[in-house]
């Protein structure tokens, strides 16, 4: 069974920084894509910004020029660093990836989520 692991989330002032680590543990054979999503009171999950297997990356409009998606595969993690955040930023935030377990079949696993909170 695999899991993953989020850290890094917390209470930061308009205009600062925080980095969002996420580790997958367990049986872990290979991960394709990894990605970052958020989620405000009220709304919708929404994708922030993903990584593949080779290091290529996409953000969403919002958070480009501002998030950076970084992974280290030796180590099964993936990074999401934050900058010029703004109160429009707070949200529960979650890691997911697409993993091979020992079956040899990729699943979509989710991390369990990190608040975001950012003041004025």
């Amino acid at each position: 069974q695999v899991q993953l692991v989020e850290s890094g989330g917390g209470l930061v002032r308009a205009g600062g920084s925080l980095r969002l680590s996420c580790v997958a543990s367990g049986t872990v054979f290979g991960i394709n894509t990894m990605a970052w999503y958020r989620q405000a009171p009220g709304k919708q999950r929404d994708q922030v910004a993903i990584i593949d297997s080779d290091g290529g990356s996409d953000y969403a409009e919002s958070v480009k020029g501002r998030f950076t998606i970084s992974r280290d595969n030796a180590n099964n993690a993936v990074y999401l660093q934050m900058d010029s955040l703004t109160p429009g930023d707070t949200a529960v935030y979650y890691c997911g990836a697409d993993i091979r377990d020992w079956s040899s079949r990729y699943k979509y696993y989710w991390g369990q989520g990190t608040q975001v909170t950012v003041s004025s």
